[in-house]
């Protein structure tokens, strides 16, 4: 008997006894990033005040507007796509409940006949009835044991992507929304702005035709008023494209009510909290894709387990109990009783390396796993970094817009008193329409990029997964 065949039967044997599993013992891979978010965001998450964690943040709690909160409900209620992600933890459930049944041997009652030609001419009838176990796996290596672990972190897996897929629909509905209040204004705003330009193209025409204005004048008028003619179509396009997007994600169209209240409702009025930046490594607990991708290693790592199972014997019980008759009608009455008991023993000798395969790409299937694991935690903090440096630079692009918002009002103010006393040109006057404009559309789009930021921080820090 050579040594590797002594080995076997030494492991066999143990197994025999008690009972092994061949699951390679589980360690979570470090974290490959940094301990710190980058520079550029140290300052912004030492200021952060203490708070709890974001991901024990209700939505509820961080979107304070009336009319977000429905939103998100209806969404959660109807979205597609977040109920084919509950449906999908209800299919794994099952499967789980597939694997669990597998422990467990499958009790049958069967009933047999048959009618066969003797030697002599008659026929020999045979009648059995009984309970009747088939093939039931005696489950001494752990095969169908690591089998049920797969699947318990395929479920646990797919009930981290739902609540992913929840986080994510809460912060598209919450961004979506808010850049519907922004076209609004800009709407506003541009129609404001025709409105005036209207009746600056008729001053200029009127001047035009008495002689005190050029044609050069004229034009100008007329190219500041097509200007903005267009730049109102491009925002009644956009709108249209952003409430589509809504309605999408809401799963049903956008509730009148809401619909009502939209035009009175202002970016300026919607306050969100800061949030706690804590560390990266935080990540590994508050962030369910990550988590997700966990179990997936998880479950990768015990299907090595079943793949080493196949390499020992396979041991199967087939067993009945029961009654037999040569009449139908005595199988009950004067039936003979007795069982049956016929366990057998398979053990892989050539399989032409099939569980040599089986076993190699399992191993890889985990090595993937660790890649896509690993890849999971660089992409969140990647995600939670560009956040924080947004929060960084655009409170104070906001503060420095809004600062040169009222340099350009007060610009158009005093131009216009300059040019009603002929101190300044019609192209002084026009040039600082034009800037005013341009600077009121960047002041509400900076704003809007500023609040869409701290919903993104909050859905990078894992924050909405918990409905209450």
């Amino acid at each position: 008997m050579t040594k590797f065949s002594r080995s076997v039967l030494a492991l066999a044997a143990t197994a025999l006894l008690g009972g092994c599993s061949m699951i390679p013992t589980f360690m979570r891979p470090a974290a490959p990033v940094a301990a710190q978010w980058p520079a550029t965001s140290t300052e912004t998450a030492s200021k952060a005040p203490a708070a709890a964690a974001v991901a024990d943040v209700a939505w509820q709690d961080f979107f304070a507007d009336a009319s977000l909160h429905q939103l998100i409900q209806t969404a959660l209620a109807n979205n597609r796509d977040l109920r084919v992600a509950v449906l999908n933890i209800e299919q794994t459930s099952a499967q789980l409940g597939l694997k669990r049944a597998d422990q467990w041997p499958t009790v049958n009652a069967a009933v047999t006949g048959s009618r066969t030609p003797n030697g002599s001419g008659g026929i020999t009838n045979a009648y059995s009835a009984g309970l009747l176990v088939t093939a039931y796996e005696l489950d001494f290596f752990g095969r169908v044991a690591s089998l049920k672990e797969q699947a318990l972190a395929q479920l646990l897996a797919t009930t981290e992507g739902s609540h992913t897929a929840q986080i994510s629909l809460i912060s598209a509905v919450a961004q979506t929304w808010l850049g519907l209040l922004a076209d609004e204004e800009l709407l506003a705003l541009s129609r404001e702005t025709l409105s005036t330009r209207e009746g600056s193209l008729k001053l200029v025409k009127l001047r035009f035709d008495y002689g005190a204005s050029s044609e050069l004048d004229l034009r100008q008028a007329q190219s500041l008023l097509e200007s903005a003619r267009a730049t109102l179509a491009q925002q009644q396009r956009q709108r249209a494209l952003d409430e589509n997007a809504l309605v999408l994600l809401l799963g049903q169209p956008l509730p009148a009510d809401v619909r009502t209240r939209l035009p009175s409702e202002r970016l300026t009025q919607v306050r969100l909290p800061e949030l706690p930046a804590g560390l990266p490594s935080d990540l590994l607990t508050r962030r369910p894709d990550i988590r997700q991708a966990e179990q997936q290693l998880v479950a990768a790592n015990a299907n090595i387990g079943a793949a080493r199972a196949a390499f020992f014997p396979r041991i199967s019980l087939t067993a009945g109990a029961g009654t037999a008759s040569s009449e139908l009608s005595a199988l009950f009455k004067d039936g003979s009783w007795g069982f049956t008991l016929a366990p057998q023993l398979l053990l892989p000798l050539f399989d032409a390396g099939r569980n040599q395969a089986q076993l190699a790409s399992a191993k890889v299937a985990f090595d993937i796993a660790v890649a896509q694991y690993e890849k999971s935690i660089q992409s969140a903090f990647r995600e939670v970094a560009d956040a924080l440096a947004g929060r960084d630079t655009l409170a104070q692009q906001l503060q420095a817009q809004q600062a040169q918002n009222e340099a350009e009002t007060g610009r158009l103010r005093l131009t216009d008193l300059r040019y009603q006393n002929g101190a300044a040109s019609q192209l002084d006057w026009f040039d600082a329409q034009r800037s005013l404009f341009a600077s009121q559309q960047a002041l509400v789009q900076v704003r809007l990029a500023y609040l869409q930021n701290q919903v993104a921080l909050y859905k990078t820090l894992g924050g909405g997964a918990d409905t209450h």
